[in-house]
């Protein structure tokens, strides 16, 4: 090997490409690289942008259904049909890596990235959400990231405009030095107004708009596919800066000049910048570019090309435009005082042209760089991990019931995981738009009313990565299951998937193996539910090197669901409305503690199998809920999930501070019952004057129901023991953040 190879290889190393990799490299060039052309594929293959480690099995989920206007993977978000001239536009992506050491800037850039995903599609944000993942709330650490990681989602999203409609906050030890951040968009656009993240026509030229360049964020893309370790404050750098107002001007911008019929085709500028936007646009097109580095705009003096190429500032887009029609493109972006330059021109080879100061730095093929293209694509080993089989040991015999029941119910509204995110949701503007309709009536699931219809959207994410962690297969299922549970209970019909999958190194075959379980346990679910997976985002290694030891996270495969509410009026909310009203569990309980924050927090048991779960009880019970609903037979639904049956109730009774009076299942261990999390079970409450029709449908269904008790007085009775008033049970669960966040918090 000569020296010039040698240094070449040995850049390659450091750039992320594997000795393989480089060596298809000079094959698809037919000479060795330069380092601007090692930089592009460094950033196009690494495992953010290929998903070289995880194409394979996503490829096995479903990918269509009857409302699906695009299959996964055609467009920067999934896009389904709404009907009455409408299309939603949804997608969910992590920031993980950038959150861990910067979580301010770290989470509002994901909230920014994936709005743009949502607008450049045409379609207008109408509502946020996002799943958190924080470690252990003791620590000083996790307060810190927490307080800024909401912070940035907040501020974002508020300058932005777009309210945060849904999500969840999940702590764990696991992830006390890399927190998981997923931030999920979803938009709404009108029949013929969509755009496609394409570049075609010979000619048509190539503009970038919005924001100037800087050094902000180059190499983000591979920072994000690579470990966590006591280092990695250092790449600071890798972190982009993001600024809410201006992406507001670019959006309203954008969504005028999309009107104009001239846009051929737009994509956001997010992971690897102007090097992923050129590349995956001309592949789609199969066509290529010629783009001159030096009339970028930059905010920053001598940067390098590769700077320029890899650059990920923020509120940028590319867009091509029909030749001829500059002017009124040019016209709009500058009454938005907005950068509108262009720096290029489409080709017909399918080759990418790169200049500065029009010499050439770079020249690669489109389709070698990019997803279904010459990117590479791995079959990884998978393996079995030791704590699987130790789980499946557990047996509930083992664990002796509390004597104080009372006292177990207590201790469980103060766990985190189970309390209110109020503290978190009061940082959030929930109102801005004047579309969520869950702001006076609370509902399992997020909801968007969609004016000058009688539907309203339904949206949730949901994830139990303890159950995961316990069982890929079922656990990822459940989230799934959950999703679909929550928007059911809305009064909905689940619709189709984005998802978020989060896991450690994909070279650790116990990791894979969490994976591939995980993606199967997904896609079976999803064909149970008819709910087609339309895109999404992997984020591998998270995880912490600690003394040359990689210790992974929870995997934590997160499920963002969308779901149709046909008749506004049929909205259902999670809480008792009146006093007398019956109160009834649907849905069969089991003699299951396994994964409960109960076991987990109470007794300390970390290994046990994830709860009972079936999948075809659960489509059986949706089935039920939505019958009961269209025929008005239930005044509330929510579903049994953290914290189990009594915290269900808890949070259905103090939604309006109406007590309950209930009973307990002689056939189950009470602590199962009250506090066991098995699946597939909601909580309903029934008008007296509607209980003989509520009966005959539910007998008619097959589904197993219970009838617990009533609506009553202001008291949490159980089995005629008073647990406490709604009201100071309230003040319990509520203020569990609170007194984390603020100590001198009042109670």
């Amino acid at each position: 090997m000569d020296t010039y190879t040698r240094v070449n290889l040995d850049i390659a190393r450091k750039l992320g490409l594997l000795p393989e990799e480089y060596d298809r490299i000079k094959d698809i060039l037919g000479r060795r690289p330069n380092f601007t052309e090692l930089s592009i594929y460094s950033v196009m293959w690494s495992e953010h942008c290929s998903y070289k480690n995880s194409i394979k099995w996503i490829k096995t989920l479903p990918r269509r259904g009857p409302h699906l206007l695009a299959e996964a993977g055609e467009e920067n978000a999934g896009l389904v049909d709404l009907g009455d001239g409408l299309a939603c536009a949804f997608k969910i992506e992590s920031h993980n890596h950038p959150s861990a050491i910067e979580p301010y800037q770290g989470a509002a850039t994901g909230v920014g990235g994936i709005n743009r995903d949502i607008f450049t599609m045409g379609a207008r944000p109408v509502a946020q959400l996002n799943s958190l993942r924080f470690g252990d709330p003791e620590l000083d650490r996790t307060k810190w990231l927490l307080k800024y990681v909401v912070k940035g989602i907040g501020d974002y999203g508020n300058a932005f405009g777009v309210p945060v409609v849904g999500g969840e906050v999940f702590f764990d030890e696991c992830y006390n030095a890399n927190p998981l951040v997923n931030a999920m968009s979803v938009g709404i656009v009108k029949e013929g107004n969509m755009v496609s993240a394409i570049s075609k026509g010979v000619g048509n030229p190539v503009f970038i708009v919005g924001s100037s360049t800087g050094k902000d964020g180059i190499h983000g893309a591979t920072f994000a596919s690579e470990d966590i370790n006591e280092a990695s404050a250092d790449k600071i750098p890798a972190v982009q800066v993001g600024d809410p107002f201006q992406e507001k001007l670019l959006l309203e911008a954008t969504l005028e000049v999309i009107k104009t019929g001239a846009v051929v085709g737009m994509q956001d500028m997010g992971a690897a910048g102007i090097t992923c936007s050129t590349s995956e646009m001309s592949a789609k097109g199969k066509h290529g570019m010629e783009i001159f580095l030096d009339k970028v705009p930059l905010r920053q003096k001598n940067m390098q090309p590769f700077e320029i190429l890899l650059s990920e500032s923020q509120e940028r887009m590319l867009v091509i435009v029909e030749k001829g029609r500059e002017q009124e493109v040019l016209d709009i972006y500058e009454k938005w005082d907005l950068n509108c330059v262009q720096i290029g021109d489409v080709t017909g080879d399918g080759i990418l042209r790169y200049y500065m100061h029009d010499e050439p730095v770079a020249e690669v093929p489109a389709e070698s760089l990019v997803l279904g293209g010459g990117a590479p694509v791995y079959d990884r080993e998978y393996r079995e991990p030791f704590g699987f089989a130790e789980n499946k040991k557990f047996k509930i015999e083992s664990v002796a019931i509390p004597g104080n029941l009372k006292e177990v119910a207590h201790f469980l509204l103060k766990c985190h995981n189970n309390a209110s995110k109020q503290w978190v949701i009061e940082q959030y503007d929930t109102m801005v738009g004047t579309k969520n309709m869950a702001t006076n009536i609370s509902c399992d699931a997020g909801v968007v009313n969609l004016k000058g219809t009688e539907k309203a959207l339904l949206m949730t994410v949901d994830c139990n990565s303890r159950y995961v962690n316990a069982d890929p297969f079922h656990g990822a299922a459940i989230a799934v299951a959950e999703a679909a549970r929550n928007i059911v209970c809305s009064g909905g019909t689940p619709m189709a998937v984005t998802n978020c999958l989060n896991f450690g190194n994909p070279y650790n075959p116990e990791v894979y193996w969490q994976f591939v379980n995980s993606v199967k346990g997904m896609g079976k679910a999803c064909e149970k539910f008819n709910t087609p997976v339309t895109g999404g985002n992997v984020s591998f290694y998270n995880q912490i090197t600690i003394n040359d030891k990689e210790v992974p996270v929870f995997p934590t495969p997160v499920i963002g669901m969308i779901g149709m509410l046909e008749n506004k009026n049929l909205l259902t909310g999670l809480g008792f409305k009146k006093h007398k009203d019956l109160v009834f569990l649907l849905g069969k309980s089991c003699n299951d503690i396994s994964c409960s924050e109960y076991l987990n927090k109470w007794h300390g048991i970390k290994n046990s199998p994830a709860p009972c779960f079936n999948l075809d009880e659960e489509f059986n019970l949706h089935k039920l809920v939505k019958r009961l609903v269209s025929n008005r037979l239930i005044e509330s639904a929510h579903d049994v999930s953290n914290g189990g049956l009594f915290v269900t109730l808890l949070e259905s009774a103090r939604e309006n501070m109406l007590g309950f009076d209930v009973m307990t299942d002689d056939s189950i261990r009470k602590d199962a019952f009250l506090f066991g999390e098995s699946q597939s079970r909601i909580v309903v409450s029934v008008n007296p004057r509607n209980k003989e029709n509520f009966i005959t449908m539910a007998t008619a269904s097959g589904v197993q129901f219970t009838l617990l008790g009533e609506v009553f007085g202001n008291d949490a009775v159980i089995d005629g023991e008073s647990y406490g008033t709604i009201e100071r049970l309230a003040r319990i669960y509520d203020n569990v953040i609170h007194n984390m966040m603020e100590p001198e918090y009042d109670e």
